[in-house]
């Protein structure tokens, strides 16, 4: 979903941080997940059934790895706190993050992207978001391994080696392929493609 345009009439008596306003959005669309990236805010609607489902795939295999052991924890929605403006923050869809994690929290419940070995996008309707604000963003905060579930395009995306803000190895992988995920997230992990994509469809129920 693009960037929201926001008016800010909430605090005539003090200036009115991006914050605030993104904590107010939140409280009056619960379900609502808004980050700030590059100073800006982005709002997206609660994901569908389809996401979920997709999202639950995911975590098995990182789960069945032991990545949600004693040395890391497998997390959904968790603060990544953004080095690229003073109050810019991201929440994931998935992330590998060090066991201690909670000793490295910045503020606004977002933590200090040192303690994230990996971070995971399904795309929604926000798909540019992930494909591209979000691979300069994770980049930028030298976030060693970002993973895309591309829906829109039917394609899963592994991003590594961070410089600058791009990635050094953005590999697109289609159906039909099994993905072997860098072993400096902590474990052997393989992902099927074909299996994760179908998770991430929707029912014609639905």
């Amino acid at each position: 979903m693009p960037a929201a345009s926001v008016e800010q009439p909430f605090h005539d008596e003090e200036p009115v941080t991006l914050t605030t306003i993104a904590d107010e959005i939140m409280e009056r669309h619960p379900g609502y997940r808004v980050e700030i990236i590059g100073g800006h805010l982005l709002v997206t609607p609660s994901p569908d059934g389809a996401h979920a489902r997709a999202l639950t795939h995911l975590m098995l295999p990182f789960v069945a790895a032991g990545l949600h052991a004693s040395g890391t924890e497998v997390l959904q929605g968790v603060g990544l706190w953004l080095p690229i403006e003073p109050e810019d923050y991201a929440i994931p869809d998935l992330s590998i993050v060090d066991a201690d994690f909670e000793d490295h929290h910045v503020e606004n419940n977002a933590y200090d992207p040192v303690c994230f070995r990996l971070v995971l996008e399904v795309t929604s309707t926000n798909w540019k978001n992930d494909l591209k604000t979000k691979v300069a963003a994770y980049a930028d905060a030298k976030v060693p391994v970002y993973v895309i579930v591309d829906r829109k395009h039917q394609r899963l995306h592994v991003l590594t080696d961070p410089a600058g803000d791009e990635y050094g190895s953005h590999r697109v992988h289609a159906p039909g392929e099994i993905v072997a995920l860098p072993d400096t997230i902590g474990a052997k992990v393989s992902l099927d493609v074909a299996e994760i994509l179908e998770a991430g469809k929707r029912k014609k129920s639905d």
